[in-house]
Formats: structure tokens, sequence, C-alpha cells
């Protein structure tokens, strides 16, 4: 990951009409807190795998059911999830389909904010499928690549949040980042 990565990636996500908040892992649940509608669903982030915040200060305010029930999914405005990945030059994250939730809690609210680490930001597709390949042939991990808000025009005019989220907010952890704060 570089600074033009950075640049890139948040330039893409404001094409895209995507807000962005950016600080250090600490100040992860007070940036969530301020992106999440109510009531708001979320999938832990000290849980194992790619995306795992085990050894980072980051946590999600205490609002978020972590365990949510069919109903309160259904039921949810917001879906907080990690993304593993973040490919610059498309703002697109990748999400993994996994035994937490990850893909229901994303795709089923009407807003999903999504919590990236800095770090794990890529350049382009070709760095993001060298990431990807192994972990799917050896682990048989299932990706989503999402990039910005649901649209579709198959019914006519342009519509959001028809197979999607309707907004999505990133929450940008930067472990270098003094506390800047919302872009």
């Amino acid at each position: 990951m570089s600074l033009a990565d950075t640049s890139t990636f948040t330039g893409r996500l404001d094409d895209l009409g995507v807000a962005v908040s950016a600080g250090p892992p600490a100040e992860c649940a007070a940036m969530v807190e301020a992106a999440a509608g109510e009531p708001a669903v979320g999938v832990p982030l000290d849980r194992s795998g790619p995306a795992a915040f085990a050894d980072s200060p980051a946590t999600l305010p205490e609002r978020i059911e972590t365990e949510p029930t069919t109903a309160d999914l259904r039921g949810a405005h917001t879906g907080v999830t990690a993304a593993s990945l973040g490919v610059a030059e498309y703002g697109s994250v990748a999400l993994e389909a996994d035994a937490a939730g990850t893909e229901p809690v994303s795709l089923f609210v009407d807003r999903h904010v999504v919590v990236l680490r800095e770090a794990d930001l890529v350049p382009d597709m070709p760095d993001a499928f060298e990431w990807l390949g192994p972990r799917a042939r050896d682990e048989s991990v299932d990706v989503v690549f999402a990039t910005g808000p649901s649209a579709t025009a198959d019914m006519g005019g342009l519509v959001h949040g028809a197979h999607g989220p309707k907004e999505v907010h990133v929450v940008l952890l930067r472990e270098d980042d003094p506390g800047e704060g919302e872009r």
C-alpha cells in the first residue's frame, strides 16, 4: 500500500458517492457510530481470518448487534463488516462469505459500513487476484468484490438498493494516523 493507492482509493470512492471516514484503529468505534444508522447489525472485528483485527484496538460500538437473528437482519438499516482487501483502482472492497455472516450483513441492509485497514489496500485487480488465488485454491474462500452502492437499470431508470445497499460508508483505519476523522 502506498500513499498513491490510498489517494486513488478514496478518490474513486468519492466518484461512486461513497462516504469515507479515516483515522487510527482506536477511533474505529466512534467512526462506525457516526456512520451507522439505527438499528444496526454487524460482524465482530475480532474474528479470525484475513480480515481479522485481533491484534488491533479496532472495535465496534456496543449498540451494533454482532449475533443477529434473521429478524434482526431483516429489520436492520445498517450492516457493519470488515473487508479483507480494498482495490484502489476501482474503489472496490473484498467481502468474504463466512460463517460469521459477512455476506448477508453487507447485502440485506440499506447502508453498509465497511471497516478496512489501509494496509489491506492493493493498487489493482491483478494484485487482488494474486492475493485471492492461493486462498481460493487452498481454502475454498468465496469473495464478493463490492464497488459502491447497489445500482441497476434493468427495469428502466437507474435504481439504487435493488440488489444490495443503497449507501456505502468506508471506515479506513490508518495505523500511523494521528486522528484526522472524516473526509
